[in-house]
């Protein structure tokens, strides 16, 4: 069993994960992690989504959570990012690397990666 203190510290350390999870920004990022986004690397996805929101500190106007199935599994994982007024889109094949890319780009720039879309993969 853990201490008291290391109790505290783990969740003191945890905090600013689940606010992020949580919160009630501008913007929502939504990571699907149903069984089949899971099995195509959503988790880490999910986690860079996360982790960079957090390091690049966009906390008070992005928020991310996870969902269960979009419907597109061919094109998991699956990323949709919902902001006021605008347009959602649906970013696909996603991956840490490519979620580092969205948040400095779409998330802080304002640019959508076209190229990542579900748009471009149909069209």
């Amino acid at each position: 069993m853990k201490s008291l203190e290391e109790l505290a510290a783990i969740r003191d350390r945890m905090k600013d994960k689940v606010v992020l999870r949580e919160g009630n920004g501008q913007i929502r990022v939504v990571v699907g992690m149903a069984t089949c986004g899971i099995a195509a690397g959503a988790r880490p996805v999910l986690n860079a989504f996360v982790e960079g929101v957090s390091k690049e500190n966009l906390s008070d106007k992005v928020t991310v959570s996870q969902t269960g199935c979009i419907g597109v599994c061919q094109f998991e994982p699956v990323v949709e990012v919902f902001e006021a007024g605008k347009e959602k889109v649906t970013y696909i094949k996603m991956t840490p690397e490519k979620a580092a890319e969205v948040i400095e780009k779409h998330l802080k720039g304002g640019n959508v990666i076209t190229e990542y879309t579900i748009g471009n993969a149909i069209s």
